[in-house]
């Protein structure tokens, strides 16, 4: 591929734009509708609440994940699996992100976006499962899954 690495960014980004009709205003919206049903969520809520303190930033932040993962913009720089590893999360978790995140992209974004934005979103939750399953030894196979055991969440504190 001929260009620098700017030029061939932007080209990147074109094309997924005119592909999807994604852009940073979709983006925003689509972000804020997700996490607010986030945050009333009863089995989602809990674990943001505990420790999101500045909602602002926050969806500051994943508007600039979302932009990096759907756009390849680069303005994400933060390490997603490090902020993930030490929740009290599992399989059950994750089907609910992506539950929501579905939803949401399809009420929010036309076909080819929310297809966009779910593939990408699906191959997160996997990635992050698995890698939280690795922080408590388990190496997960083809299609296997990661359940937390009530000593699992004991050991982490949100034992109750």
């Amino acid at each position: 591929m001929s260009g620098t690495p700017e030029s061939r960014r932007a080209k990147a980004i074109s094309d997924v734009v005119d592909r999807t009709s994604i852009d940073e205003d979709m983006i925003e919206v689509l972000v804020h509708a997700f996490y607010q049903k986030v945050r009333t969520d009863s089995l989602l809520g809990p674990v943001f609440a505990a420790r999101i303190e500045e909602w602002d930033a926050h969806l500051e932040r994943m508007c600039a994940f979302w932009s990096s993962v759907a756009l390849m913009s680069g303005r994400y720089h933060g390490r997603p699996m490090e902020k993930h590893a030490p929740l009290p999360i599992d399989a059950a978790h994750f089907d609910r992100w992506l539950a929501l995140f579905e939803e949401t992209a399809g009420e929010i974004c036309p076909p080819a976006a929310a297809a966009h934005f779910i593939e990408r979103a699906r191959l997160i939750a996997a990635s992050l499962e698995m890698g939280i399953a690795g922080q408590h030894g388990i190496i997960l196979g083809k299609s296997e899954r990661f359940h937390l055991t009530k000593s699992d969440v004991a050991i982490q504190g949100t034992l109750k």
